[in-house]
């Protein structure tokens, strides 16, 4: 029994220095990354590009091929996981005892604020995989600065104001309709010769019809009245002449 429990103590203080062997033949490869020099208030605009400059030094004497680099980012004071950031592949071979450096571009849409960026990178040696930390520190995520030449905002208003005037107009148009203007007939121009009789002169184009008509009826029944009279007084005249001749024949 105690031969047994001799082996399984020698057995896992084996396992324990074999792994602890494998651990140290990892090849050494070292990566920092580092925002440009404009960015030095480490911000992740929303919408736009953000880039980070990867350097790698290869100090293992063994040719490592990189694999991708990707990020998450995290809450400032739990670590709890928020999102993770697109994963790029290069496939780049760094050869021994050399160092390269390789821009990481990633989109930010994330809410404004503080945010811990996590980085790290994969690389390979032969057909094993090995992950190396490149970057971990507090960044503020902030939306783009607003241009009033920005095209896109002024197309986005000019839309925006024909919805409101087109829905205005209909509102109006609906609760309060324009009044109906009325037609005032316009007088027609005399056409045709203009009478004058008299002193005065009068256009019978601008008088209604059935006038003209009582006024011609009446002008007839005046001319046979005074004809007849004018015919009694020369018969009359006549008569008395034929009086006249016939006393003085006797």
């Amino acid at each position: 029994m105690r031969y047994t429990a001799f082996l399984g103590v020698g057995f896992s203080l084996a396992s324990l220095f074999s792994a602890v062997a494998a651990d140290s033949t990892d090849p050494k490869v070292v990566a920092t990354a580092a925002f440009p020099e404009e960015n030095t208030f480490n911000h992740l605009v929303n919408g736009q590009k953000n880039t980070l400059t990867v350097t790698i030094e290869n100090k293992s004497g063994l040719n490592v091929t990189l694999l991708n680099i990707a990020g998450s980012l995290t809450h400032p004071d739990t670590n709890a996981l928020l999102k993770n950031i697109t994963a790029l592949k290069y496939g780049v071979p760094l050869l021994e005892k050399s160092k390269v450096q390789v821009p990481y571009n990633f989109y930010s849409e994330f809410r404004p604020g503080d945010h811990r960026l996590n980085v790290w990178l994969q690389h390979s040696v032969g057909d094993k995989v090995y992950t190396v930390d490149v970057f971990e520190s507090v960044v503020t995520v902030v939306e783009p600065p607003v241009s009033i030449f920005d095209l896109k905002m002024l197309a986005t208003y000019l839309i925006l104001l024909g919805l409101f005037g087109g829905a205005g107009y209909y509102t109006y148009i609906t609760l309060a309709p324009p009044k109906k203007k009325s037609k005032v007939p316009t007088p027609s121009a005399p056409v045709g010769t203009v009478t004058a009789t008299g002193a005065g002169g009068y256009q019978e184009e601008w008088i209604p019809e059935h006038h003209l008509k009582k006024s011609k009826s009446a002008k007839k029944a005046g001319g046979v009245t005074s004809g007849t009279s004018a015919d009694e007084f020369s018969g009359a005249e006549l008569s008395g002449t034929e009086g006249r001749r016939r006393k003085g024949k006797k």
